[in-house]
């Protein structure tokens, strides 16, 4: 059986929370979403994604029970700088600012899509592509 490609698959979130968060009504005047459901569903969407990418990439699930974020950023310290800056603000706006907070900013929702672009790609540097097949 052919397992599918975790950045693929990651970015594939990605392309889900950019349908979600168009149902959270842009108001173009004032630069905000007028529904922080959907911002906080696209938020999730979001983090999911980079976590599916992270678990492709770095070794964080030895170990009992679930990785904490505390073990993102330890392993990622250990094999990438700049994907460990990028988890650290990443988290932040994805997790916090939009899952939790539901912040409605389009300012704070685009940051959110970029860092989970740029986790996805430091991802991609890292995980080794020939495991996809």
């Amino acid at each position: 059986m052919e397992r599918a490609n975790p950045i693929e698959e990651a970015r594939r979130y990605v392309a889900n929370a950019e349908e979600i968060i168009k149902s959270a009504n842009l108001d173009p005047e004032l630069k905000i979403y007028t529904d922080s459901k959907y911002i906080k569903i696209a938020g999730d969407t979001l983090w999911k994604g980079c976590l599916i990418a992270l678990d492709a990439a770095l070794d964080v699930r030895k170990g009992k029970g679930r990785p904490s974020i505390e073990k993102y950023k330890e392993e990622a310290g250990k094999r990438d700088r700049k994907l460990l800056a990028a988890i650290v603000a990443g988290y932040d706006y994805m997790h916090l600012t939009m899952g939790y907070d539901g912040s409605k900013g389009k300012k704070t929702c685009d940051t959110g899509f970029e860092y989970a672009n740029a986790i996805i790609d430091r991802c991609a540097l890292l995980y080794p592509i020939e495991m996809c097949v």
